[in-house]
């Protein structure tokens, strides 16, 4: 009787009997429908924050009196059940196979009132079909996913069949290989398409790294995404050898040498895109380890207002970079977004009437209006020499793409006393340890303390996803581990990624910024003039209003963009 009296109930009230509107909201909704050209009810309390689209069909499901299956549920299905629907027929109706009960299909559509597909699906499949519920996006997420799992499974299986993969000489006293061997079993397809699909794959999946390490009994592909590895991928320990020796032969890399380490590069191009992939091959116990980067080559979209700044943070920032001269930092690790952040600077302070150059390795984004110089050891043309050259450029402003020794550091310093404003990444842990990571480097405290205008420190942090974000209670523990007073914020909303199929269950999508600024006051200079440790630097920047990259995460979760979980995984507790 329960089921009968709720398919006779209207979504609006089934809205309300499940408490996530009130019928205020669902009375001005109705009121707004005749303005807003017929949308649906749904739509209108969706447009205005009040539930999402989860909530809609839960409640549809409830009308029409079949189940619901959520986006964790649709992943969920099993792969010989998926394929039972062919991937062009899922992709054109938009359904998908979710369960086989003897002769009974289970098919999850968001229109399961449509005779003509479930029609159309019973004739492909010879079963019963039986229609469940789900939201259009989670049908269309977990099409793509499942299939190009399964895609992905089954191509390897059929790309190394009973290939015989190169293997390492038993002789490892020269390193010697047989070559001709090597390129015949190289130039086969199966292996072309194994490496490609690994690539091809990873930059489908937004992934900056690639990489691939052999383990006992199978080679272990993972890919970071987001900054997190992730495995995606094991093909048996066979193909090892024979993945190594392709990806060295398209890097123009010695096959041969397998003792020592490597480095190369490649470059893919797509139709839509260009990628720039940097190779480092490492000798490990098990065999090489190989670490695929992956930098897309683009126009440069990005700008301060987006990467995640503060309105107090992107004031100072901004404050800083139209100086006319001295010398703008940004530390942090590799990948930390420290090129983004800079090239986000040239974007908003570039003009004609500045002649702005570049020094990089690599050029990961290239700007109009700015020259780019990419810098090429092999040839002599490095950080230093470049430097020295662009001194009769007649430049304005500079970026240096990194300070990696005394030479790169001391040219940049003359820049800044000439009257050049420089812009330059450095490797450190915060924006106190970058002052005294730049004087160990070899430049003078005086000149140190004279030309620095600010440093900052940056990382990044995953965003939550937004497609499956929810409202949680942490622990007192959990917020007291953070560094925050538990009775002053114990009132305020957490939020976490339950995880779905938007996100690979992760919880999180994206990623953001944040960031420890130190501008250079005349009280910090007066100390590194002083050559002052570390400790008293970030005692006195504290005390004139620095905020710690700790501080700053804190704000992204009080604020609901991140986790407590992943500010305690990028930043460090100050005692």
């Amino acid at each position: 009787m329960e089921s009968a009296s709720a398919t006779m109930k209207k979504i609006g009230e089934l809205l309300i009997d499940s408490g996530l509107v009130t019928e205020e909201n669902v009375q001005q909704a109705l009121n707004e429908q005749p303005q807003k050209h017929g949308m649906l009810l749904g739509e209108l309390l969706i447009e205005h924050a009040l539930i999402v689209e989860e909530d809609v069909y839960r409640a549809l499901s409830q009308q029409m009196g079949i189940s619901f299956y959520n986006n964790d549920k649709l992943l969920s299905a099993k792969e010989d059940v998926v394929r039972i629907i062919p991937e062009a027929f899922a992709k054109e109706n938009r359904l998908l196979a979710v369960e086989s009960v003897n002769s009974t299909l289970r098919v999850a559509m968001s229109e399961p009132d449509d005779i003509i597909a479930l029609d159309n699906v019973q004739k492909l499949t010879d079963m019963h079909v039986e229609p469940v519920l789900s939201t259009p996006g989670g049908i269309l997420s977990a099409i793509d996913q499942l299939y190009v799992r399964i895609r992905t499974q089954g191509e390897v299986k059929d790309v190394i069949g009973d290939l015989q993969f190169f293997a390492e000489a038993d002789n490892e006293e020269e390193g010697m290989v047989d070559m001709t061997a090597a390129h015949s079993e190289l130039s086969d397809a199966p292996l072309v398409k194994l490496v490609n699909m690994i690539i091809a794959e990873a930059l489908k999946e937004r992934a900056t790294d690639i990489h691939l390490e052999v383990q006992s009994d199978h080679v272990s592909v993972r890919y970071r995404i987001d900054g997190v590895l992730m495995e995606m991928m094991r093909p048996p320990k066979s193909a090892h050898a024979g993945i190594v020796s392709r990806l060295k032969i398209i890097s123009k890399l010695n096959i041969a040498e397998k003792r020592l380490p490597q480095d190369g590069r490649f470059t893919i191009i797509s139709p839509d895109k260009e990628t720039d992939v940097r190779v480092s091959v490492l000798p490990c116990v098990n065999g090489e380890k190989i670490v695929l980067r992956l930098l897309e080559k683009s126009s440069f979209t990005w700008n301060l207002t987006n990467l995640g700044f503060e309105d107090r943070e992107l004031k100072i920032f901004r404050r800083w970079i139209k100086q006319p001269y001295g010398m703008v930092i940004i530390s942090g690790p590799t990948g930390s977004g420290k090129s983004t952040t800079l090239y986000a600077a040239l974007n908003e302070i570039k003009s004609s009437e500045d002649n702005i150059t570049t020094v990089e390795d690599p050029v990961e984004y290239h700007m109009d209006g700015i020259n780019q110089v990419q810098v090429k050891p092999k040839i002599g043309l490095t950080f230093g020499s470049t430097l020295r050259h662009i001194l009769r450029q007649d430049p304005d402003k500079c970026l240096i793409g990194e300070i990696r020794d005394a030479e790169t550091a001391d040219i940049a310093v003359k820049f800044s006393l000439t009257g050049h404003l420089v812009f330059c990444t450095l490797h450190a842990n915060d924006a106190p340890s970058t002052i005294t990571r730049f004087l160990d480097i070899g430049v003078p405290a005086f000149l140190a303390g004279s030309v620095i205008n600010l440093v900052m420190a940056q990382r990044l942090v995953r965003r939550i996803c937004k497609n499956c974000k929810e409202e949680y209670t942490p622990t007192k523990s959990e917020i007291e581990d953070l560094g925050m007073n538990y009775e002053e914020v114990k009132d305020n909303l957490f939020y976490q990624g339950r995880g779905c199929v938007h996100c690979r269950g992760t919880g999180y999508f994206g990623r953001t910024g944040i960031f420890e600024i130190l501008e250079m006051r005349q009280p910090i200079r007066r100390l590194v003039f002083d050559s002052a440790n570390i400790e008293d630097i970030r005692e006195r920047a504290l005390a004139l209003g620095m905020r710690t990259l700790r501080d700053a995460g804190i704000t992204k979760v009080l604020k609901g963009s991140t986790t407590i979980q992943e500010i305690q995984r990028v930043t460090v507790q100050e005692y």
